[in-house]
């Protein structure tokens, strides 16, 4: 298996991942208006390919902690092929998007996602770092990890598309 940054001709087999990793079509159709969207960074969409056939992606957008409008990222959606699923493709995803993240001169990342999985990689509860949740429901679901010693710090706000859902 590689990870490598998505190109254009993978537009259709990410689709499939995502449809096929999730029991909605909401996040596929998320991609692809992420893609459209200003916040789009392509250095930060990548994908798992193992025999030619990509098996997983993962993509991070540009967001804005409020109010100064720093920027941050904002992770996901994170999807691996069902046939795929529990062999470290996901882990192997997050990780170089992180590394290319912090490699690039980010200072924040954040998502929503399990914090018994994303604990691995560093992330806390967004709170923790003095992060607000665009929605308070989402509680300690709502996580961050700081990419640098000076984060951000205040309301996280994501890409346009988000907002949609």
């Amino acid at each position: 298996m590689i990870v490598r940054r998505e190109r254009p001709a993978d537009s259709v087999a990410v689709d499939a991942v995502h449809r096929a990793a999730f029991p909605t079509h909401v996040e596929a159709r998320l991609v692809g208006e992420l893609r459209r969207d200003a916040g789009f960074l392509p250095h930060l969409s990548l994908v798992a390919v193992d025999g030619g056939e990509v098996i997983g992606h993962v993509i991070a957008t540009r967001g804005r902690v409020q109010p100064a409008g720093a920027p941050a990222l904002g992770i996901g959606p994170v999807g691996v092929r069902p046939d795929r699923q529990r062999a470290g493709v996901g882990t192997v995803l997050v990780h170089a998007l992180l590394a290319v993240a912090e490699a690039a001169g980010e200072r924040l990342a954040v998502l929503l996602g399990s914090p018994d999985y994303y604990r691995r990689f560093g992330f806390l509860p967004a709170a923790d770092l003095g992060i607000g949740s665009p929605d308070p429901a989402w509680g300690v679901h709502f996580q961050a990890r700081a990419l640098a010693d000076a984060a951000p710090r205040g309301t996280f706000r994501y890409a346009a598309p988000f907002d949609r859902l």
